[in-house]
């Protein structure tokens, strides 16, 4: 924990002077233009990979980039989108995969997750994608962890469109869906294509 420390004091130091006058506008001003969805992996840092400032990314971060179809009754995620598309207006709303997830290995691996009984329910979120990643691969039983990832964020945006205040805001044309994959090995970003995902093409 020292290390935190030392950053928060070089933080209030060096960073903030610099922007003090963005944090002054942010005190009172809330007003991102993009939902950002991905992994709560600590490789995956959102704001660092689209070298955007405080103010301009809403961020939800879960395990394997998920994002459970919309249902009734209230959760965090469905919250978080509804606030972010209805109440805050972004214009723009990312899933962002990637490269050695961890939750995409243990299903495409079929690892034991008996001991992580939260975790293997949290997964089954996750169940079309393995579905359509195994109906896509070359057999034997194997899943290509990649392919899981890139089939992964087009099923969560298809899951992203069934809730009703993103519905709406496709319908009025009022926001856009984007699915990307972050390869952490050589920092490229891929943004699939519409047609890999019913969502992205509405």
């Amino acid at each position: 924990m020292p290390h935190f420390a030392e950053g928060i004091a070089r933080f209030q130091r060096e960073v903030f002077p610099a922007k003090a006058g963005l944090f002054a506008r942010l005190a009172s001003d809330h007003r991102p233009g993009t939902l950002f969805i991905g992994c709560s992996d600590a490789r995956v840092v959102p704001e660092l990979i689209t070298q955007t400032d405080p103010g301009e990314l809403f961020v939800i971060r879960t395990a394997g980039n998920l994002v459970p179809a919309h249902t009734p009754g209230g959760d965090g995620v469905t919250a978080a989108v509804e606030y972010a598309v209805t109440v805050l207006g972004v214009r723009d709303v990312v899933v962002c995969g990637h490269s050695a997830c961890g939750a995409m290995t243990a299903l495409a691996e079929g690892h034991d997750l008996s001991a992580a009984p939260a975790v293997a329910a949290w997964l089954r979120h996750a169940d079309a994608s393995l579905a359509r990643a195994a109906a896509g691969g070359t057999g034997a039983g194997t899943v290509d962890v990649a392919a899981l990832v890139r089939e992964n964020v087009a099923a969560q945006l298809a899951n992203l469109a069934t809730h009703p205040s993103v519905a709406r805001a496709l319908a009025a044309g009022e926001v856009r869906l984007h699915g990307w994959v972050f390869d952490i090995a050589d920092g490229t970003v891929e943004e699939l294509p519409a047609a890999a995902s019913p969502a992205l093409a509405a």
